[in-house]
């Protein structure tokens, strides 16, 4: 059996195909229509590019179905084709859903915090489960980013304007992923 084309990410992929291409994959695995090993070559083509990646984790994360609660053989396999791109992402996504658990309770927005929850338990659950080497230096230089207010995170802290019990989230979750 061949995957279709269709599931395969080019070079060139935008932002906003890679979404489109991401919910059309996870239809096919929610239908149980694609092999482990067909999964694998569709996300590794997606997770090769930054555009690619970008768009992956955030329909993958954010998606309703309960596929990305417990990720198949196959994308644990793509995933870890792509070490940097994957683990900034991972980490990235990690910090930005606690620091929005925050925002979204504060402000009493009940479904978004759980839905900002449900992304943070799926990025932490691939950072301890995929054990990627670039996912601890990246979280150390994060952590570091929070303590000092400088380095490699700050640029990343400052441009989402992030307060400081947010960045106390953000330590925490880190924190707990990579201990």
């Amino acid at each position: 059996m061949s995957i279709p084309s269709s599931l395969l990410a080019s070079e060139s992929i935008t932002f906003e195909a890679a979404i489109a291409l991401t919910q059309s994959l996870l239809t096919e695995i929610e239908a149980s229509r694609l092999s482990q090993a067909e999964i694998e070559q569709a996300v590794a083509s997606l997770v090769k590019t930054q555009n690619g990646a970008r768009g992956f984790f955030v329909t993958y994360l954010t998606d309703d179905r309960p596929e990305a609660d417990e990720p198949s053989p196959g994308v644990l396999d793509a995933l870890h084709e792509a070490p940097e791109i994957v683990a900034e992402l991972l980490l990235k996504n990690l910090a930005m859903s606690a620091a929005m658990v925050v925002y979204h309770s504060r402000h009493h927005r009940e479904e978004m915090s759980a839905g900002s929850a449900r992304v943070q338990a799926r990025s932490h659950h691939l950072i301890q489960t995929l054990q990627m080497p670039a996912c601890q230096t990246l979280a150390e230089q994060m952590l570091e980013s929070l303590r000092t207010q400088a380095g490699e995170y700050e640029e990343f802290f400052q441009r989402w304007g992030y307060d400081g019990e947010q960045k106390v989230a953000i330590g925490s979750a880190v924190r707990e992923a990579i201990g």
